[in-house]
């Protein structure tokens, strides 16, 4: 199966999800749907939404309380990016112009707050403590995870450890989440709810390291942010931490210039540095890892359409290029 199968197969399900998100994003105060579409339309692949109501497929779980918490997992992760574009600065998302540039940064948080005040509304509505708690806990562990990478912001020293802890954090444990709770809607056995947790933690993993990667290979018009940005704002990921690791003292010289802002070429010359030391194939063979660790995961499961289509969006994950 092939990723544009899996979104065919399950094209009715996320109809629905895009009904529910629409339905919503309304308010008498027009500028939370202005800036709530400007992102949430901007060409996102639903991924936490699918995972989720795959998910639930798998174990056998097809009600409609699917639909209003796969909502929830696309407004908490719009959230998340509304408030991460204000920490980082950011000017570009997804190709367009970020929201904190055009309405500024203070309409973003609050909108960003409004979005989780609504997760957590229907949450509420949906009536499911164990699905409370657990984003709850993701929740807080996202927070978690930016004020780490703010705290690590421009550290050269950061280590591999303390890097995955914060792409554990901000990004893996939501898509952790949104499997979680397809098996706990379907009531399905313990084992299966953690091995899908732990599928999805290391699904997230390989989806931000993947990303980190292409953040120094990828067109900007495949990719939709400037090649190099995230030397640009201080964040240091394993490419980085790989090659500082590996080169002699006058290279680290240069990619510590290119994290403390002091030109273009430094910038330039920390890419050819990544490159000469291996950090994206490193990245790349870290990412092949988690997600053959996350596939043997859903062994427990039978063969199914719903199987398929995990397995099919993990090859999709590290193949991607945008």
């Amino acid at each position: 199966m092939e990723i544009q199968d899996v979104f065919q197969n399950y094209m009715e399900e996320m109809k629905e999800v895009e009904a529910l998100i629409e339905s919503r994003m309304c308010s008498y105060v027009q500028l939370i749907p202005e800036i709530s579409d400007h992102i949430i339309k901007s060409g996102g692949k639903r991924l936490r939404p699918l995972l989720l109501i795959i998910s639930s497929d798998l174990c056998g779980y097809g009600g409609d309380r699917r639909f209003p918490l796969a909502s929830v997992m696309e407004f908490v992760h719009t959230a998340s990016l509304l408030h991460d574009d204000v920490v980082d600065h950011a000017i570009i998302r997804r190709g367009r112009p970020s929201a904190n540039r055009i309405w500024g940064n203070s309409a973003s948080v609050l909108v960003g707050d409004y979005l989780y005040a609504s997760s957590f509304n229907i949450l509420a509505e949906d009536g499911d403590q164990s699905i409370q708690k657990l984003l709850s806990i993701t929740t807080s562990a996202m927070a978690e995870g930016e004020i780490l990478q703010l705290a690590r912001c421009g550290d050269i020293n950061t280590s591999e450890r303390e890097y995955f802890s914060v792409i554990e954090k901000k990004t893996a444990i939501l898509i952790s989440a949104a499997c979680a709770i397809g098996a706990i809607l379907a009531k399905a056995p313990e084992v299966e709810v953690e091995a899908l947790t732990k599928f999805g933690m290391r699904l997230g993993t390989a989806f931000q390291l993947t990303d980190d990667t292409l953040d120094y290979v990828a067109r900007e018009d495949e990719f939709g942010k400037t090649v190099g940005m995230d030397i640009k704002e201080g964040k240091i990921t394993l490419p980085l931490i790989r090659a500082f690791k590996e080169c002699d003292p006058e290279e680290k010289k240069i990619i510590e210039k290119a994290v403390k802002d002091t030109g273009e070429d430094y910038i330039e010359q920390t890419t050819l540095l990544i490159n000469k030391y291996g950090g994206i194939q490193y990245s790349l063979d870290k990412a092949d890892r988690l997600i053959e660790e996350g596939k043997a995961f859903l062994g427990i499961f039978g063969d199914s359409t719903a199987h398929e289509a995990l397995l099919a969006i993990s090859d999709y994950v590290v193949e991607r290029r945008s």
